[in-house]
């Protein structure tokens, strides 16, 4: 080796020594940054000798495609927990459900049963009214609760349609970067970190497929194959409503102009937060509106009096209180709607008139001779709350059965698809983990293999610099010897 070579060799080992400390420095800064790759330097040996020939970026194509599908199935699962545990299930009074509709339902036939064996007592007619009275305050709080977790759903759609247009734009800047760069041969090393990351907020609202192109483009597709990305980022619309009753549906969210279908079941089919919500507020809140307007339907129905004379009826103890002639104005909402006749409803009302009938006046009375222990009509009550009643399938229960029996297969209706969605977001979450900590383990700073390397480099570079004092020694001796 020529001294001209072997300094070379040192001036070689030097660059490439600074490159490497570079470039490990950076992964070390890193180490916690859970959106950036490892890098790696590949030293390539030429005819001068070993230089750096290029900076690897760690990659795991098939591990990353897989953590966005397990993350995006996680955020839909626990948006419908969320929904179904914080909001609904609160609303109805926690585990117990102490305040759905079903516990007062059971309660007022309690009292009408204790009013029918006791039939003299005022205590009673006033417990049975109070009775009937939070039933129907139930119903409605319960319909109006469910109405505004309807409009909370919508809104928080509204904000991350916001979002996801705003994501989109700035994955479309990214893109762009990211082909520009490795078309031209810079380092896109960065700007496909900060791509990815913008990838994972993406799947958090809604499912995405990737399609890699030259250049390092990508095409983004929704789960079900529309078009989110390519070339340009496409437009996601869509219109919030503000107010909400059992009669107004929300309006689609459209990808590209393709509605977004809404997730399906406890363990839910979303993909993305923004299919959960639609879950929430298009099919399991009006669903459980439905039943609750049944229950009010039928007790409407089950108290009504009748003219006997006239072969007539009109609603008795329970009412639709926006109805101006006196018959139901329509199913929707009807649990909002629901109340206690004022004609029963103590200091100015009687509330015997639940036992005697009349509450329509005298020819619609049961109870002709004013006898105080008078039981047939609260007898005949009592015993509707077990007859057989036709409910529709709208209601995911549908079937012949006693109210009683329905309302209680309405919780048990929403006990099923929570605890099957609270079980489902356990499973999703540990595989979201599971598959991010495998592509962590691909492609994420290990501290202890970098400070391993950097000690290597250091050796390398102490190796350049006994070569260049080698170097430099032997020319002293050459010059002191022609000199």
């Amino acid at each position: 080796m020529s001294l001209s070579t072997a300094r070379s060799t040192a001036q070689a080992i030097f660059n490439n020594t600074s490159r490497q400390t570079a470039v490990l420095g950076t992964n070390i800064s890193n180490t916690q940054n859970a959106d950036y790759n490892k890098r790696t330097v590949m030293i390539v040996s030429t005819e001068t000798g070993a230089r750096v020939g290029s900076v690897y970026r760690e990659e795991n194509a098939a591990l990353f495609r897989q953590s966005l599908e397990s993350r995006s199935q996680a955020s839909a699962q626990q948006t419908l927990v969320d929904g179904l545990t914080d909001q609904m299930a609160n609303l109805l009074g926690g585990n117990n459900y102490g305040l759905a509709p079903n516990t007062y339902l059971t309660s007022f036939y309690s009292s009408l049963e204790s009013y029918a064996a006791k039939p003299s007592d005022t205590t009673l007619a006033s417990g049975t009214v109070s009775a009937a009275q939070d039933l129907a305050n139930s119903l409605n709080t319960t319909s109006k609760g469910l109405q505004a977790i309807r409009a909370d759903a919508d809104k928080t759609i509204n904000e991350q349609v916001s979002d996801l247009n705003s994501l989109l734009s700035q994955f479309e800047s990214k893109n762009n970067e990211v082909v520009t760069a490795i078309a031209t041969g810079k380092d896109a090393n960065s700007a496909l970190d900060e791509r990815d990351a913008l990838l994972k907020k993406i799947s958090d609202i809604v499912g995405v497929y990737t399609w890699s192109r030259d250049n390092g483009d990508m095409a983004l597709y929704t789960m079900d194959g529309t078009t989110l990305f390519e070339t340009v980022a496409r437009k996601v619309t869509f219109e919030s409503t503000t107010t909400y009753d059992a009669s107004v549906s929300g309006k689609p969210i459209l990808v590209d102009g393709v509605a977004l279908s809404a997730g399906k079941g406890g363990d839910t089919t979303a993909s993305g937060s923004l299919q959960a919500l639609l879950q929430i507020r298009d099919d399991i809140a009006p669903t459980y509106q439905r039943q609750l307007d049944e229950m009010a339907k039928s007790l409407i129905e089950m108290f009504q009096e009748t003219d006997t004379a006239a072969s007539t009826t009109a609603t008795g103890l329970f009412i639709d209180k926006e109805s101006t002639t006196g018959s139901i104005v329509t199913i929707d909402n009807l649990a909002y709607r629901i109340s206690v006749n004022s004609k029963v409803i103590p200091p100015n009302g009687d509330p015997t008139l639940v036992r005697d009938g009349g509450i329509n006046g005298p020819s619609y009375a049961s109870n002709t001779t004013g006898e105080s222990g008078y039981s047939a009509l609260l007898d005949a009550y009592a015993a509707k709350f077990n007859d057989t009643r036709t409910y529709p399938p709208e209601t995911n229960i549908g079937g012949s059965q006693s109210i009683l029996n329905f309302s209680a297969a309405s919780i048990g209706w929403f006990e099923t698809i929570r605890s099957s969605a609270t079980k489902a977001d356990e499973t999703k979450t540990a595989l979201m983990s599971r598959t991010s900590e495998a592509y962590s383990n691909a492609t994420a700073v290990s501290l202890d293999e970098e400070l391993s390397l950097l000690l290597e480099v250091e050796q390398s570079y102490k190796a350049g610099t006994k070569l260049l004092n080698a170097v430099d020694e032997m020319i002293k001796t050459l010059l002191d010897t022609v000199g």
